[in-house]
């Protein structure tokens, strides 16, 4: 989960690049930062706690290679001393990591006996001192690299600078890093959008890879040292998608962006929606799986193909579904979604899954991720980087690709299109200034509330959970996300005078159920908050939008997604970087 950033070449301003790469990182983890730079013969090490942008007038001197790390903890508490790089004894070498070692305890302990001595908490540490120690009888700080890396349990990625050798050694296994070919150098992270202001040659590392860098080269080995050859991917991307342009939060900026989203979607081609739809038709079995927000985008996935194209999905989130693989046979498809395909709980769901010999599929948003690499067909969300932590447009995008996915195995594409037009077209009016403030206003009176219901049936329930989980993640109010129905096997305990419900009322067949839910609320002193195209008494506000048939559930979360976001402002919270959270979750 945490961010990575190192450059190797011509440059003189190494550890400046890598501060500013650094904060485009920052959405991994912002608990600490730090920067390590080669100084003739020695490494220097600068760390600070918090965020990047708290740590005022940062002054860092010339040199022509340097890597950083912008940390979320896992291990030990948010302390200088836990701050990456760590550095060796005798400041030739220092080591950056993303992932979690899980056996270091007896390594740790192994070495202590060996006379190390440890200045952190974290597991992060043991592989520094576990690479030197194999350093000091070989002349190859790669083959020092992998004697430790061979020996740690878990899903990892290091790198490593040498001092006397002015080179870096990373290699990965599970979490995310890529090479960045420059004219003046070489360049490392965990992300590809990083190096996006110096390159757009890329190598999306894989699992095992050993790589060697310095100024001129760069040497890719596999898990057995031997020396392989690496093809680029030339990036189609542009720097200034990572930019914030008008707007004052990433959030808004991503808000505002789905309206683009969808029009890319609905000028696809047929051929790229068709070739999941094929392997759906294909497979004795359809499993989604994905995580967070994904998982809620999978969830309305089951509705969407039985409401539109009569087939039975399967759905788990991604952290159980090792627990219900043993029904998957070679004829199992398995559609794996994720904004960044780098999720560590639906990694292992792919592996799982290929180990019972099933088909992979994915809706991922980065290519050269490791879900894209990983699936035998992979469709690409079309989003755009997502810089947020609190993701929005990535959640649109799928739902646009799961209707027209699930209209073209109707073999009706052509409706979904024209209902993603309509949802567009919703979404444009939604957010119009008059809207918008609306909603800001509404923030306002529901910022004090200690907790917000939020209801919804059929299509609707997901998008309630998913609401529930915007204002959760943004605001850090208490809301929850319920079937309608349920409300009476025993959550309607919770209600009580003038406590928030907002409830989604589509005008499709849940219409009337929806409103009984809502009825049931207001009958116990709730304050009803209605989300739907069509006014209704029972509602204390109203929230419209225009209808879009089925894929009204794009507009309607678009509404929950600027509440969530208003409410933020309102508890003076920032939306991009909420407190305990990271982008890219790449731990267990």
């Amino acid at each position: 989960m945490c961010g990575i950033f190192g450059y190797i070449g011509k440059k003189e301003n190494a550890p400046d690049m890598v501060l500013e790469g650094l904060k485009t990182l920052e959405y991994r983890g912002y608990d600490s930062w730090g920067i390590a730079w080669i100084k003739e013969n020695k490494i220097e090490v600068v760390k600070n706690t918090g965020k990047i942008a708290d740590a005022k007038g940062i002054q860092l001197p010339p040199a022509n290679s340097a890597f950083g790390h912008t940390r979320w903890a896992t291990h030990g508490g948010v302390t200088l001393a836990n701050a990456h790089p760590h550095l060796s004894r005798d400041c030739t070498l220092a080591l950056i990591h993303n992932g979690i070692i899980e056996n270091y305890s007896e390594i740790k302990k192994e070495l202590i006996e060996k006379g190390h001595t440890f200045l952190s908490e974290t597991d992060s540490e043991v592989a520094l001192h576990l690479t030197e120690e194999y350093y000091k009888n070989s002349d190859s700080l790669l083959e020092a690299l992998h004697k430790s890396f061979s020996r740690f349990e878990g899903l990892n990625a290091i790198i490593v600078m040498d001092a006397k050798t002015k080179k870096f050694a990373a290699v990965k296994n599970g979490s995310p890093l890529v090479v960045g070919k420059g004219k003046d150098g070489n360049y490392l992270a965990s992300d590809a959008h990083a190096v996006l202001p110096y390159t757009q040659d890329v190598y999306f590392m894989e699992d095992e890879d050993y790589i060697l860098v310095d100024d001129k080269s760069v040497s890719v080995y596999d898990g057995s040292l031997s020396k392989k050859s690496i093809q680029y991917t030339q990036l189609d991307w542009k720097p200034d998608l990572v930019s914030k342009g008008m707007y004052p939060h990433f959030m808004i900026k991503e808000i505002h962006d789905q309206v683009d989203v969808l029009e890319r979607i609905i000028q696809k081609k047929d051929s790229e929606i068709h070739v999941l739809s094929e392997e759906i038709k294909k497979s004795f079995g359809t499993y989604f799986v994905g995580c967070g927000t994904a998982a809620y985008a999978a969830l309305a996935g089951t509705y969407l193909f039985s409401k539109i194209a009569k087939y039975h999905v399967n759905f788990t989130v991604g952290s159980e579904f090792g627990f219900l693989a043993d029904f998957l046979t070679d004829k199992s498809l398995v559609v794996a979604l994720s904004q960044s395909g780098e999720t560590v709980d639906v990694i292992e769901s792919v592996k799982k899954a290929k180990e019972k010999k099933a088909r992979i599929a994915s809706l991922v948003n980065v290519l050269g991720s490791t879900l894209n690499r990983e699936s035998d067909v992979s469709i690409l969300l079309s989003a755009g980087i997502e810089k947020a932590v609190v993701s929005t447009k990535a959640f649109t995008a799928k739902l646009a690709h799961l209707i027209l996915i699930a209209y073209d195995l109707s073999g009706n594409i052509e409706v979904g299109r024209k209902y993603l037009r309509l949802a567009r077209d919703s979404t444009k009016e939604i957010l119009t200034t008059k809207n918008l403030k609306i909603i800001s206003r509404l923030a306002k009176t529901l910022s004090a509330k200690e907790h917000i219901y939020v209801i919804g049936r059929g299509l609707s329930y997901p998008i309630a959970l998913e609401t529930a989980l915007k204002i959760k993640e943004a605001s850090y109010i208490h809301a929850e996300g319920f079937a309608a129905g349920e409300l009476k096997h025993g959550v309607i305990a919770l209600i009580e005078k003038d406590t928030p419900c907002i409830s989604f009322v589509p005008l499709d067949e849940t219409h009337g159920s929806n409103l009984a839910g809502a009825m049931e609320l207001k009958a116990r002193g709730g304050k009803i908050i209605g989300i739907s195209p069509q006014k209704h008494d029972i509602f204390d506000i109203h929230l419209p939008y225009t209808d879009a048939s089925v894929a009204s559930v794009i507009p309607s979360v678009i509404i929950g997604q600027l509440l969530g976001y208003y409410l933020a402002l309102e508890k003076n919270v920032d939306p991009d970087m909420p407190r305990n959270l990271a982008k890219s979750v790449t731990v267990k």
